[in-house]
């Protein structure tokens, strides 16, 4: 019987070389050369005008259907705006800044740049919404980059933002332009393509900048990070060389997730463009009200590749397990489901395999990455069948991974073309973040699943910043409760905040789930989390999870004993969440001060749940 992941025609077989150093350190790279790489992105969509012309390339929902161009009028349009651009004498090294969400015009201005030498920029629209703030973020963010030109979609939607900032460039918008006093109206960006558009694409080489991504901030604050023609074009080839399925696969991708986000913008946007796919924008998001759009979008499109973060699946998953007919254009025809950015619980990853099962009689590829936004983003690929989650590959070809003994646990460094060379204006950060072999300190921590058969690939072990020690001495590792919490508790908790440094025993924050308010018995009804911890039956659902989790892993260091249930969810706009779903421990400590003096008071907070309630047993 045919087997998927034994195919070498499909995954790369897993193979890795490890080189011993000093002190316990090593080096782990993969077996496998990098091959020969585009010039720079415009080439992809250079290649696909030529040879598929008619198929779809950009979609999305106009007046309730989908409005599509293929890759013939996609380039025609890229060459008349980056006509205008040209002719805007846009400056060097100045960039295009978007302030606006996902759309077409969005994805044309940014290729149009990118096709002769313009960077681009794009900022999360949480910076640019959050306007009763005065917008200080997007000051900041317009002060050090100084773009040339200014983009967003709507007019109506970001003029405050707009006068906020007050910039000193032209502002280009696509509806409503009438809105923003002296703006210029996107049509008239168009002009007829001159031969200079080529000549300019022809002179671009692999160091010119292709975006200016801003950090999560889940490492402190945001850096501004140059990533090169080359770096997203070797780190594209990287991953086909492990998903050798991607080629010739026209992958139809339905994508929600945030292009001023790496994993939107260099992985998912880039890996459709170099692989001559379709990208349908998915106007849906995983909260309420809005991920009925998702559902409804996943069932028009039947993706064969869907990419999302572990908060989108744990909002996509009631609909799925009720719902065949949304399971079976889910899961259907699909070649990968992906998960990045965060812990995935084993609770979700469970749930999703079920889900797939009843529907499908093959095997279901779910896969995952890990990299950040210095590394545009891969560094490791799995290519290979996991059976649950936490596993995150091998280094991808031409990457290099040094580990490093940090405390009691091994700190990874990288090396290798895809990974930046610089922050933006920034010498100092940038020459503090390499040690003195010129690997990135990326700050996170891994071990190898089995050191003595390392192909069988690496065990996310959190972030070295994020772990703390007990009053005990004992060290706490956060990557890997957090996820094992969650899971515990599912489907009560959508994320937790770990508490516990420099107290002797370890506490956590939660962020209630709709089921929990069910649990409370009024779904629909506003309830303070302090009326909702007091509840009998959510008490006993907590505690219970927690009673669990101490059964599994009974050592102190690896369970909570105490909960605090928290009355708001995690604010994208005040970084304790970043885009990419992920829950930035320092921000999410520092603004949850009051909650984590609560769980800890000398006297016991009645809305604290502690792990021995489930046998009545409150102290």
């Amino acid at each position: 019987m045919y087997d998927f992941f034994d195919d070498p025609a499909k995954l790369a077989p897993a193979h890795v070389i490890l080189e011993p150093g000093e002190a316990g350190s090593f080096i782990l790279r993969s077996g496998e050369q990098l091959q020969p790489y585009a010039r720079c992105i415009g080439e992809w969509l250079e290649q696909w005008a030529r040879e598929a012309p008619l198929r779809p390339y950009l979609a999305e929902r106009r007046n309730g259907v989908w409005f599509t161009l293929n890759y013939s009028e996609v380039r025609q349009r890229v060459g008349a705006l980056a006509q205008g651009l040209l002719e805007l004498d846009t400056v060097p090294g100045r960039p295009v800044l978007v302030l606006s969400e996902n759309d077409i015009d969005q994805a044309l201005i940014t290729l149009a740049a990118m096709h002769v030498g313009i960077a681009v920029a794009t900022v999360s629209v949480a910076y640019s919404r959050n306007t009763q703030s005065g917008c200080s973020k997007l000051k900041s963010i317009v002060a050090q980059l100084q773009p040339a030109l200014i983009f967003i979609n709507d007019g109506d939607t970001y003029r405050r933002a707009i006068e906020l900032i007050q910039p000193d460039c032209p502002v280009v918008v696509a509806r409503n332009a009438q809105a923003v006093p002296g703006a210029l109206p996107l049509p008239l960006i168009y002009r007829v393509e001159s031969a200079q558009v080529m000549e300019t694409y022809l002179r671009l080489d692999g160091d010119v900048p292709a975006r200016y991504m801003l950090t999560s901030g889940s490492t402190g604050t945001p850096k501004v990070v140059i990533n090169t023609h080359r770096m997203l074009c070797a780190n594209q080839q990287s991953i086909a060389q492990c998903w050798r399925f991607l080629e010739g696969s026209e992958m139809v991708v339905v994508d929600w997730l945030p292009w001023s986000h790496t994993f939107a913008a260099n992985h998912n946007f880039n890996m459709v463009l170099r692989n001559g796919g379709t990208l349908y924008i998915d106007d849906g998001l995983p909260v309420t009200g809005r991920i009925e759009r998702t559902v409804e979008n996943i069932k028009s499109v039947q993706p064969t590749v869907f990419f999302n973060v572990p908060r989108g699946y744990e909002a996509l998953l009631p609909y799925l397990e009720r719902d065949e007919e949304l399971a079976q254009a889910l899961f259907g025809r699909l070649d990968m489901l992906f998960y990045a950015a965060a812990a995935l619980p084993q609770n979700t990853w469970d749930r999703l395999m079920a889900c797939a099962e009843k529907v499908r009689d093959k095997p279901l590829f779910f896969t995952s990455e890990w990299g950040a936004t210095e590394t545009s983003p891969v560094l490791t690929n799995v290519h290979y069948r996991l059976d649950k989650p936490g596993n995150i590959g091998l280094p991808v070809p031409g990457v290099e991974i040094k580990f490093v003994p940090s405390g009691d646990k091994l700190e990874m460094r990288v090396r290798g073309p895809s990974v930046f060379q610089q922050y933006f204006n920034d010498s100092k950060g940038s020459l503090e973040a390499f040690d003195e072999q010129g690997f990135y300190q990326i700050g996170d921590a891994g071990r190898l699943l089995d050191p003595e058969r390392p192909e069988k690939g690496i065990v996310f072990d959190g972030r070295v910043t994020e772990d703390f020690k007990l009053t005990t001495g004992t060290w706490v590792s956060v990557g890997t409760l957090r996820p094992r919490l969650v899971s515990a508790l599912a489907p009560y908790a959508s994320d937790s905040v770990i508490c516990g440094h420099d107290r002797d025993v370890i506490g956590a924050l939660i962020y209630p789930t709709p089921a929990l308010r069910a649990l409370a018995g009024a779904p629909g009804k506003r309830m303070t989390a302090e009326q909702l911890a007091l509840e009998p039956a959510v008490r006993r659902a907590l505690s219970a999870g927690l009673q669990t989790l101490a059964q599994q892993f009974p050592a102190s260091s690896q369970h909570a004993v105490r909960m605090v249930i928290l009355d708001s969810p995690p604010s994208l706009d005040d970084g304790e969440i970043t885009d990419k779903g992920y829950i930035n421990q320092r921000a999410a400590l520092g603004l949850r001060a009051d909650a984590v003096k609560r769980l800890y008071a000398e006297t016991l907070d009645p809305a604290v749940i502690l792990l021995d309630e489930a046998y009545g047993e409150r102290k």
